[in-house]
């Protein structure tokens, strides 16, 4: 196998990741994001006239899925 062949299908793997991450954020916006954003540690500063949103917990859990499934990838790639 070329370095080609390869970098395809890198590609492909990471523009289907894409096209699932995309759907996956629409199903979301539709079904009240399953939690997602409200989870306890998520810092909600609301004021009069000024609200600021830290996602932190949901970002971690983000963090933690994608290194998981990039790994994942990785591994499955570089066979």
């Amino acid at each position: 196998m070329n370095e080609f062949d390869t970098m395809g299908r890198m590609l492909i793997v990471f523009g289907l990741l894409i096209a699932v991450v995309g759907v996956l954020m629409l199903l979301m916006g539709r079904l009240g994001a399953w939690g997602f954003g409200r989870l306890p540690g998520d810092i909600v500063i609301r004021r009069d006239n000024f609200s600021c949103f830290f996602p932190l917990t949901s970002m971690i859990l983000l963090s933690v899925l994608l290194t998981l499934l990039l790994n994942l990838l990785v591994r499955l790639l570089g066979r």
